[in-house]
């Protein structure tokens, strides 16, 4: 690109036109201001007679940097550059569109980022220096940047107020799913912690969070930024960040005996998955192949666990978990439940019950398991394209709840095979999937009223055959995968909170092609 010459007037886009050597081709370049990343004045070099070059003082061209859709979801950082012989004419643009820059309030200004140089392939460090802070130097972002030293740093400083969230206007997490967690878990607990909520009682309404997080991938596991993206690519998650996008997401918290434990915003897993990560716990020093070889362990040992699952089924009928839809940018089921909210924590207020809140209105199955899995998102990954629950929503106020009753192994590797195929994973006798808004597992032998020191008995052998599965028992009880962490206790209390939490992103887009643009600002 040679020569871009200014054809139109300044709107809601930006219009030019690119002029090839030696060809009589124009290509035009239309850009929404708001995906306008940055705006430079160059300098131009002018050939003269004499064989000389002579810089010019003043600049007489700028370049402007944009966002520029590339396959599969990504977004890349391209230029063009504009040249004017009327070095006001130019200088006038350059005002202008930097004015339309500064009315675009949703693009943050400062921000404070978290990195985890230990997770995944230890690459996180890297990638932001290499990939993610030229990019916000570019857009004339501010970074105040903290390399972690231990587990749960992050989560300890945003809890006991070690960092004045005041001066931010977002939080950024540079590592996997866990380091994402962290953060999540620091900016949730804060945030009720000021307003004076409880967390550890579980009828409590959670207050939103103001702050957005920001997701740049580098861990084992990106499920979060995958399902709210749309592929794990540390430059396209830079861009939605420098661009200002918004998406809310549904968080479910988990208690046990009016306890709070954790809160989870991708998959809540019960027996196959669970059992895959107290295998993999094991082996962290394999990296990301551990799941693979513990998920073919896993499969083998074939554990069932049985108990009882109580549900309340979700009350809006915008959407079913076998529609076949997909949750997008701009998601109409989303957005309607972010305009019934206010509505429905009003009622919560003032201690109104809702119709479908009733006894009655809780569904129960009892029987022997080989898997539970309770799904906020997708959970689609590069593996699984479609993911464990494909028609699940980011934003909805609800949760998937998969549920595998017990198989032979060929069925079960049946259901397992129709996450990466086309086919319908839940078109199984042996599966069930319910659209919910609170659920409870009660392990059996929780159940039974027996004395506890058959209990005990229970857990500690159960734990010894977990431990040494060649004795041939079945173990008491499995545990629960939440978000990639495992999760104390069998018996837990899971409640959804509709939005809970802000990313810097806009959901998967439908396409690439600029009639489907959608604007950064809009949640």
């Amino acid at each position: 690109m040679d020569q871009v010459n200014i054809q139109s007037g300044l709107g809601t886009c930006l219009e030019g036109t690119s002029v090839l050597n030696k060809t009589e081709t124009c290509y035009i370049h239309t850009v929404p201001v708001s995906e306008i990343i940055a705006v430079r004045e160059i300098e131009i070099d002018e050939h003269k007679d004499d064989g000389k070059w002579q810089k010019i003082s003043k600049p007489m061209a700028f370049k402007v940097y944009f966002v520029r859709r590339a396959r599969q979801h990504r977004w890349r950082c391209s230029e063009v550059k504009f040249c004017s012989n009327n070095e006001q004419l130019c200088n006038q643009w350059v005002q202008a569109l930097r004015e339309q820059l500064d009315k675009q309030t949703c693009r943050p200004k400062r921000l404070i980022v978290y990195i985890n140089p230990f997770g995944g392939k230890k690459q996180g460090k890297k990638i932001y220096e290499r990939k993610v802070a030229p990019l916000f130097s570019l857009a004339s972002i501010s970074t105040d940047v903290i390399v972690t030293e231990w587990a749960n740093q992050a989560k300890e400083s945003l809890l006991k107020g070690e960092v004045d969230l005041d001066m931010y206007d977002g939080i950024v997490s540079v590592g996997g799913d866990g380091m994402f967690s962290e953060i999540m878990h620091g900016v949730i607990g804060r945030t009720q912690k000021n307003l004076g909520i409880d967390q550890n009682d579980s009828k409590s309404e959670l207050a939103p969070c103001n702050i957005r997080i920001g997701i740049i991938p580098a861990g084992s596991t990106d499920c979060v930024c995958y399902a709210t993206v749309g592929v794990v690519d540390p430059v396209t998650s830079a861009l939605h960040i420098i661009v200002g996008d918004g998406q809310p997401l549904d968080v479910s918290s988990i208690h046990h005996n009016n306890s709070f434990l954790k809160y989870s915003v991708s998959l809540l897993g019960y027996g196959f998955y669970g059992d895959i990560l107290t295998d993999s716990e094991k082996n962290r020093w394999m990296g990301p192949t551990r799941y693979d070889i513990s998920g073919v362990k896993t499969f083998f040992a074939h554990h069932s666990y049985e108990g009882t699952l109580s549900f309340l089924p979700s009350s809006s009928t915008l959407a079913s978990p076998r529609d076949n839809s997909r949750c997008k940018a701009g998601c109409y089921v989303c957005w309607k439940s972010g305009q019934q909210l206010p509505l429905l924590q009003e009622e919560e207020t003032h201690n109104v019950v809702k119709r479908n809140e009733d006894k009655e209105a809780w569904k129960i199955i009892r029987g022997k398991f080989l898997a539970i899995n309770a799904a906020n998102m997708s959970c689609a990954c590069p593996r699984s394209p479609k993911g464990l629950s494909p028609s699940a929503h980011l934003a909805d106020g609800c949760t998937d709840l998969i549920v595998v009753h017990k198989c032979s192994r060929l069925e079960f590797l049946r259901h397992l095979f129709r996450h990466t195929s086309s086919n319908d994973q839940f078109d199984l006798t042996f599966v069930e999937v319910h659209r919910v808004e609170k659920f409870r597992f009660t392990p059996k032998h929780l159940e039974d009223e027996d004395s506890d020191i058959r209990d005990i008995g229970k857990k500690l052998f159960g734990q010894i055959c977990r431990d040494h599965p060649a004795c041939g028992c079945s173990s008491i009880n499995s545990i629960w995968n939440c978000d990639g962490e495992v999760l104390d206790g069998a018996a837990i209390e899971v409640r959804v909170h509709c939005q809970l939490i802000k990313l810097f992103a806009r959901g998967i887009e439908q396409s690439v092609t600029p009639e489907n643009i959608q604007k950064s600002c809009a949640v």
